[in-house]
């Protein structure tokens, strides 16, 4: 391969301007992947040995919050959450409170916003990551060293929803419904995971950690070449806490030591995962977890949503918070402002733990 004669930006800006996205190269029929999207030789490798790891149910736990609410049942649940947030920093949850049929609306409306003709999801194609509603494809599409076969509908939730009419028609009402039921969710879930750190939920919501709800719905198109790339690589999400909801094709992995374990689709389900910024202000108590997405084999796309919950208040300063530290446990973190933290996030490409490692003051076990 003449690597001297390959334009990789003249590639990838031909790619950005046609505002088609990954489906867009699929529905013209190609055969084999552009050169920008084949990934670096060492995740290629990473994929091959990894790519058999069998699904591991019992390392990945799913918790019932069916009994939440009654007292002798919550103390399992608390016990169980920070379990699994301490030792994997993923989990997924039944019983949460929002019906199936609800979940199923979701997938449908998002597969249905990506389907439409090229010309109606062009209007709302850009890269201003400040807007309240953009589809894209690659977030760090021009700082990344390969793209991936994705393309994404982002939606900022909250603190508060866009004006109704610049939601896609398409996904308006499930969106809406979807907030709503998001919402109630995230503070069921601040509330327990807040019980397991010993910590007043009244201090979190204080610092309004999960009020920020961004919303990245994802279409995964078959990729002709699966071997050769990724639909988004290994990175931990930078907020507080993300709820996914994802269909029940599967390709989500989690990494557990040098293995990569499969997050097998349960129906009825949601994956729930630390961020970063709950792990810093847990002073380690809680891990952010390292996560992949597998490029599509099949010719039906793949279809997920996951909110963001992170603060509102951006020039706020986070830390660990003050009655996780002691003389025995120091502050493993410096404080920084939320909009430092953002912005060294979206000027990196996704990659492994580098933005929390950045904020760290002394090495850690």
């Amino acid at each position: 391969m003449n690597t001297e004669s390959y334009d990789r930006t003249k590639d990838v800006k031909q790619f950005d301007d046609a505002k088609t996205g990954v489906k867009g190269l699929v529905d013209s029929g190609i055969t084999t992947i552009p050169r920008f999207f084949i990934q670096p030789p060492d995740i290629l490798s990473d994929l091959r040995i990894n790519s058999t790891t069998p699904t591991d149910l019992e390392l990945i736990p799913t918790i019932d919050l069916s009994g939440v609410d009654h007292s002798d049942q919550r103390q399992t649940i608390v016990e169980n959450i920070g379990r699994a947030s301490h030792e994997l920093g993923l989990f997924q949850i039944i019983n949460h409170g929002i019906e199936v049929e609800a979940l199923e609306r979701v997938i449908r409306a998002i597969k249905g916003f990506h389907e439409q003709p090229v010309d109606v999801k062009a209007r709302l194609y850009r890269r201003d990551m400040n807007s309240s509603i953009a589809f894209f494809s690659n977030v760090d599409l021009f700082h990344s060293k390969a793209a991936t076969w994705k393309d994404t509908l982002q939606l900022k939730l909250g603190p508060t929803l866009p004006e109704l009419d610049e939601i896609p028609e398409i996904c308006r009402n499930a969106v809406v419904e979807w907030n709503q039921n998001v919402t109630k969710l995230a503070d069921v879930l601040i509330g327990l995971l807040c019980d397991a750190l010993g910590v007043e939920k009244q201090r979190m919501e204080e610092m309004n950690i999960v009020e920020g709800r961004m919303m990245v719905a994802h279409y995964y198109p078959y990729c002709p070449q699966p071997d050769l790339t990724v639909g988004i690589k290994s990175h931990t999400d930078p907020g507080a806490l993300t709820i996914l909801l994802q269909d029940q094709k599967g390709g989500l992995q989690v990494k557990y030591g040098d293995q990569w374990v499969d997050v097998k689709p349960v129906p009825g389900a949601l994956v729930i995962n630390i961020g970063d910024l709950l792990q810093i202000m847990s002073n380690d108590e809680y891990k952010s977890v390292e996560h992949r997405v597998l490029a599509n084999r099949v010719q039906e796309p793949r279809i997920s949503t996951a909110v963001f919950l992170a603060p509102s208040g951006w020039d706020s300063f986070y830390g660990p918070l003050a009655e996780l530290v002691s003389s025995e446990k120091p502050a493993h973190y410096r404080q920084f402002t939320y909009t430092d933290f953002m912005r060294r996030f979206h000027t990196k490409e996704l990659d492994g733990k580098s933005l929390i490692n950045y904020y760290k003051l002394l090495k850690t076990e």
